[in-house]
């Protein structure tokens, strides 16, 4: 890899020098002797000075709660860049039992704000250190009526690591260990899930379709697992809800709408507007196929590229142009966003090489000591690499932003956890698309654009219908491998219809996030999140010189106010009406015009 074109290196040390260094390893002492005083003081949470243990206890965990963060975080970012770092694995493997810990003597805290009574909650939060922490609190004893006591909560919390969690550990092993069979030329050649996946990405369609082929065979011969594996998690979390019910009636979908801070009455507005403007992300879908000769996707094509339309044409944008690119782009919001982006490649808070030992794919995160941010990726000069960057730094900006608010206010649900990086994304976008001095870019950008579209608007309401309709059944019984195939190829019709080939009726079994034991519907947030940020980008318009303060407060506000609050008040909007989604969804026609004529400039027109 050209070192002009690849990014640069972080900088770890200003938080540590190393995995040993005496810094981590006094934060990490003090961690342990903060447990140590948390459990004498839950002793407390029983007696008549309740209300001034629980303050403490408060102080105390939010103290080790970040200083347990900042190894956790150091750790990860060593061992994304270099996954065989024995230093960092064993260091990691030392703070999975302090973590443990931490939660264990946390719980009787979060039992006692969940279950005291309103006069003692607001004695509690009268202490101006545990003030800020009001909606955290409040929004979580919206769901006390499903709490059981301590001890039962205790044992279901025990159970769970050979029950729930066992099962989507079973799974992981299996997806991590399961090897297929995938025919390349004339040969078969064995390989990985994660391997076999990646050619996926491959722009010849025999490949793509070999690998999506080569992959579902290999989870037929452990459908039966798979099947038992989804109906033990669905089944232990309704049994859970049956449970919880004792005064009033828990739905299934109650926990993962809560944790996103969303209400029922909104997903139900996101969904109608998606299912009402699946005709424009069947059209961008097939306008895709075109491009490779078909008139329908197949299912092997969701992560298809961008034709290549001149093999010859050259080489790559090189990183410090990428920079250049992302902080015009952000600068034409405020100054103040373009200098944000330069002081992230100025403090190297930025990882951007190209290395054998280095994780893939790209994330953000931070260190909450400092109160700074960190990028990720692996920077190789494409026009996509540009857009991961600009998204990713998008997510920076919103933990900058935020950096002097309380800690208790600093997290939010997934639900809006996209809105400032996919805002980022979109302002680079459409700049480079504006400013793009060749076909191949133009391609390159809006097929990143449709293909988002395309994610978001069929596959996530896909996996949603599945998702939603196998809770359905299997709270009547477990389901067959047969069933489950069945349900998933009704569901990928139902919203893809003639845009897509065939289904893909084991999609049930190769896509991890129906098994993650931590989280139910890992799926509607993505769509909330990409819409949301979308009609924060459509209101800069309506606001004018007004937009970047609303976008800024909207942003520091994120932690501390459901989503519907949020859109009230910064965007003057109401989340719970169809409108907004397909105000939103219908912006995004005149993109989906582009990318037609720039597939009929290109020579893919019928």
């Amino acid at each position: 890899m050209d070192n002009q074109i690849q990014g640069p290196a972080w900088d770890l040390s200003s938080e540590y020098a190393s995995t040993d260094a005496t810094e981590l390893e006094a934060d990490l002492t003090r961690v342990l002797k903060l447990c140590d005083a948390i459990e004498t003081l839950n002793d407390r949470l029983d007696g008549d000075d309740r209300i001034d243990a629980a303050q403490q206890i408060f102080k105390l965990r939010q103290e080790a709660a970040v200083l347990l963060q900042n190894p956790s975080v150091y750790a990860n970012c060593l061992l994304s860049v270099n996954g065989r770092d024995a230093q960092a694995r064993t260091l990691q493997g030392r703070l999975q039992s302090i973590q443990k810990r931490l939660g264990d003597v946390s719980e009787p805290l979060n039992q006692f704000c969940d279950l005291a009574s309103d006069k003692e909650i607001d004695a509690y939060l009268a202490d101006p250190e545990v003030a800020p922490a009001a909606f955290v609190v409040n929004h979580s004893r919206e769901r006390r009526h499903e709490l059981l006591s301590l001890n039962e909560e205790r044992l279901a919390n025990g159970l769970a690591q050979d029950g729930i969690h066992a099962w989507s550990r079973l799974y992981d092993q299996l997806s991590g260990t399961l090897e297929c069979n995938v025919l390349l030329g004339n040969e078969q050649e064995s390989m990985g899930l994660a391997q076999a996946a990646g050619l996926m990405q491959k722009p010849d369609d025999a490949t793509r379709r070999n690998a999506w082929s080569a992959i579902n065979s290999a989870w037929s011969q452990h459908e039966e697992s798979c099947a038992a594996a989804i109906n033990a998690i669905a089944g232990w979390r309704l049994e859970m809800c049956r449970k919880r019910s004792a005064t009033q009636a828990v739905h299934f979908l109650d926990a993962p709408v809560h944790m996103n801070r969303i209400s029922r009455p909104t997903l139900d507005s996101i969904l109608a507007a998606a299912e009402q403007y699946r005709p424009l992300a069947r059209r961008a879908a097939k306008l895709q196929a075109g491009a490779y000769g078909k008139s329908a996707l197949g299912p092997w094509d969701n992560r298809a590229p961008a034709p290549v339309l001149d093999p010859g044409a050259d080489g790559g944008i090189p990183f410090d142009r990428a920079i250049e690119i992302i902080a015009d782009a952000y600068g034409k919001v405020d100054p103040s966003l373009g200098e944000f982006v330069h002081m992230m490649v100025e403090n190297r808070w930025v990882e951007g090489t190209v290395g054998a030992g280095k994780r893939p794919g790209a994330y953000c995160t931070g260190f909450r000591k400092s109160r700074t941010p960190r990028v990720y990726m692996t920077y190789s000069g494409g026009a996509s690499d540009v857009i991961t960057l600009a998204h990713e730094l998008g997510h920076a900006y919103h933990s900058w932003v935020m950096r002097d608010l309380p800690e208790s206010q600093l997290g939010y649900g997934m639900s809006l956890a996209e809105t400032a990086s996919t805002f980022g994304e979109t302002l680079v976008r459409d700049a480079m698309l504006k400013e793009a001095d060749s076909l191949q870019t133009r391609m390159d950008v809006i097929w990143e654009d449709m293909t988002a579209l395309i994610a978001f608007v069929l596959n996530i309401p896909t996996r949603y219908e599945f998702e939603k309709r196998l809770y359905e059944a299997r709270d009547e019984r477990p389901l067959r491998p047969e069933e489950l195939n069945t349900f998933m190829s009704e569901a990928w019709t139902s919203w893809y219809g003639d845009a897509i080939s065939e289904p893909d009726p084991m999609f049930w079994a190769s896509k991890l996030h129906f098994f993650i034991s931590g989280i139910s519907f890992y799926n509607f947030p993505y769509l909330f999140g990409y819409l949301f940020s979308l009609g924060v980008y459509a209101s800069r318009e309506k606001f004018g010189d007004e937009f970047f303060p609303r976008y800024q407060a909207l942003l520091r506000d994120t932690g501390r106010m459901t989503a519907e609050a949020l859109a009230a008040e910064h965007l003057e909007v109401d989340l719970t009406s169809p409108d907004f989604w397909c105000d939103t969804l219908q912006a995004l026609e005149p993109r989906v015009d582009t990318f037609e004529e720039v597939m009929n400039e290109a020579g893919f027109g019928s």
